[in-house]
C-alpha cells in the first residue's frame, strides 16, 4: 500500500485536488482509500438515531452501522493517530491511501498553495518535514526545490500523478 499527503492551507482546493487524483488512479484500476484530517470536531451522526445512541448515551467504544451496501465507524478515541496507522488500521486491501491534510506528519506530501486566498505555503525552509514535500501545485510563480505545477499547466495530472505513486510512502497494509 502506497501513502501520500495532499496539504493546504483552508479553501486552497485541497479537496477538489484529492478527489480529482483519486478519480485518476482509480481510472488507472488502483483501489484508492482516502483519509481526512479535521481541524474541528465532526459530527456525521444526527442525535436521536440509535447509533447516536449507542455511542454518546450508551458510550460504546465502537459502534459500526452497516446499510444498504455501506458502513459507518464510529470509534471513541484518547489520543489522534497519524494517517500511517489509520491507513494501516483500516485502509487493508487499498493500492493507494491519499490522505487530505496531516501538514505535519512524517508523510510525502503534495501542497496545494493559491497565492491568491494564502500569502504563504505551509512549506518553508525550516519545517520540521520539509524533506517530505514532493510537489507543489499553485497559481504563483514561485520556485520550489521539487517539481512544480501551476494550474495553467495542461497535461498536468498526468506526470503529478506518476510522481506521486513514485515518491509515495509504501506501508504494510
Amino acid at each position: 500500500m502506497k501513502l501520500f499527503s495532499v496539504v493546504g492551507k483552508k479553501n486552497s482546493g485541497k479537496t477538489t485536488l484529492v478527489v480529482t487524483l483519486a478519480q485518476e488512479f482509480t481510472r488507472r484500476g488502483k483501489k484508492v482509500g482516502t483519509l481526512k484530517h479535521g481541524t474541528h470536531p465532526a459530527n456525521v451522526d444526527v442525535e436521536g438515531t440509535d447509533t447516536w445512541r449507542h455511542f454518546n448515551e450508551g458510550r460504546a467504544e465502537r459502534v459500526i452501522l452497516e446499510s444498504m451496501g455501506k458502513r459507518f465507524l464510529f470509534q471513541q478515541v484518547e489520543e489522534p493517530s497519524n494517517p500511517i496507522e489509520l491507513a494501516k488500521q483500516y485502509m487493508g486491501g487499498m493500492d493507494l491511501v491519499i490522505a487530505e491534510g496531516f501538514t505535519n506528519t512524517p508523510v510525502p506530501k503534495l501542497e496545494i498553495f493559491r497565492e491568491e486566498v494564502h500569502r504563504e505555503p505551509h512549506f518553508h525552509k525550516e519545517h520540521s518535514y520539509r524533506d517530505q514535500w514532493i510537489a507543489m501545485m499553485t497559481d504563483t510563480n514561485r520556485e520550489f526545490p521539487f517539481p512544480t505545477f501551476r494550474f495553467s499547466d495542461t497535461a498536468w495530472l498526468v506526470t503529478l500523478c506518476s510522481i506521486l505513486w513514485d515518491e509515495a510512502l509504501e506501508i504494510d497494509g
